[in-house]
């Protein structure tokens, strides 16, 4: 099956600079932050990839780029076939790119206007892009997506702050389908949700994804969140992906260091009395990367070429890891 969704060495570099004036002063250079580097994956229509990794690695960023919000410093973003530079640009075929693509925030009360009523929220979209004209129309359409995420009619007659975490979630998810999308990012939707709200609401996707045929970039730093609802799973360290490839393979035989790190640090809880690294040391300032390898300073497995060379993505054992020992 072909790529939906295409990245071919994506990055994207930050100016953080301290004010000129400032800099003349104390004669510092400027400062440039690396927050994504030569990523690249593709996404299949219908499949759900998931990114995972600790805070500050660029997953977010990455959702950022592709659905617009952000312009890659380098590489080219395809969805569909199509740039998604295109965005930038007036004229129905961006209009028809923006409708593909859709996210859905972290925090449901943040994205949601406490103004206005969920009616008129889960509305916008349909206006904006003038899916419908008739309000008539726009109601019924407006309740029946309402009725995907298991909300009433009525529901829409309320304001934000008068439903829980997780009903304001269903409606930000209502709100993401009301264009009709292909595409959605889903940039940790239910980090904010109590544990048994995150399997409704993860069941509810999972349920949507198979009447609609949606595809889905799944955004986490939750493992078993990850287990749960995706296909295949990429791991980004500082920035890079530094191993790809299928659910199974990933969490039954991982192949780089640090995604052993991460699986190890999820609690067993079957007491199966096999052997756990802790994450060890603290992820290193992305100012300031270190040589070579950016996971060296905190490998078990460190050896020569780490301090030295930056390994690249490579095939290995059905996916692709970025590792020294991996070969």
């Amino acid at each position: 099956m072909s790529a939906f969704v295409t990245l071919n060495n994506v990055s994207k570099t930050f100016d953080v600079s301290a004010p000129w004036l400032n800099r003349v002063i104390e004669r510092k250079p400027p400062s440039y932050l690396q927050a994504v580097s030569d990523v690249s994956f593709d996404i299949r229509k219908g499949e759900t990839l998931a990114l995972v990794g600790e805070s500050g690695c660029g997953k977010s960023t990455v959702a950022r780029l592709i659905v617009g919000l952000y312009q890659p410093t380098k590489g080219m973003i395809t969805v569909d076939g199509k740039d998604m530079r295109l965005v930038d640009q007036t004229g129905e075929s961006s209009q028809a790119l923006r409708r593909k693509v859709q996210m859905i925030f972290q925090d449901p009360y943040a994205s949601l206007n406490p103004r206005w009523r969920v009616s008129d929220i889960v509305a916008e979209p349909i206006r904006t892009h003038k899916l419908l004209t008739d309000n008539a129309a726009i109601d019924k359409r407006v309740a029946e997506l309402l009725g995907y995420v298991k909300l009433t009619a009525k529901d829409g007659e309320k304001f934000p702050h008068q439903f829980s975490g997780g009903q304001r979630q269903r409606i930000s998810i209502a709100r993401a389908l009301a264009s009709n999308p292909e595409f959605l990012i889903c940039d940790e939707p239910t980090s904010a949700l109590d544990v048994s709200v995150q399997a409704q609401v993860l069941n509810l996707m999972k349920d949507l994804q198979r009447e609609m045929g949606l595809t889905y970039l799944f955004i986490s730093h939750n493992l078993q969140v990850v287990h749960h609802i995706s296909d295949r799973v990429g791991v980004m360290y500082l920035g890079r992906i530094v191993e790809i490839g299928d659910k199974k393979q990933v969490f039954g035989d991982p192949q780089h260091p640090y995604t052993r790190m991460l699986l190890d640090a999820i609690p067993d809880l079957k007491m199966t009395g096999k052997a756990r690294t802790p994450v060890a040391g603290e992820v290193p300032n992305p100012l300031n990367p270190p040589t070579g390898c950016a996971f060296n300073p905190r490998c078990p497995k460190k050896f020569g070429p780490c301090d030295k060379d930056r390994p690249q993505l490579i095939a290995f054992k059905d996916r692709e890891v970025a590792c020294h020992a991996a070969v």
